[in-house]
């Protein structure tokens, strides 16, 4: 099995703090379980990439599981890039 290398860009990075911020804001104990959630996301993307449908552009999505957020990433060779993590739910 390949061991892949995981790079989050920044503004994944941004995406994430915003949304960890947003829960912790809500309830301390939420945004540890979003966060937990997300590294848990990683680790399932890390040991089997292919496992997650191409959506667009050569671009994956997993779902962080408990929450309705995304992320969007590419596989090349050995090199997962988290390019998003994007909410699907939004109340207008």
């Amino acid at each position: 099995m390949a061991s892949y290398k995981i790079i989050i860009v920044e503004e994944a990075k941004l995406d994430f703090i915003t949304a960890l911020d947003w829960y912790k804001s809500i309830q301390p104990k939420l945004g540890n379980t979003f966060s937990n959630s997300f590294k848990e996301s990683l680790k399932i993307i890390k040991s089997n990439p292919l496992l997650f449908q191409i959506r667009y552009d050569k671009t994956r999505v997993a779902l962080i599981q408990n929450f309705p957020y995304l992320i969007h990433f590419n596989s090349y060779d050995n090199t997962i890039v988290i390019k998003a993590i994007f909410s699907y739910f939004t109340k207008y």
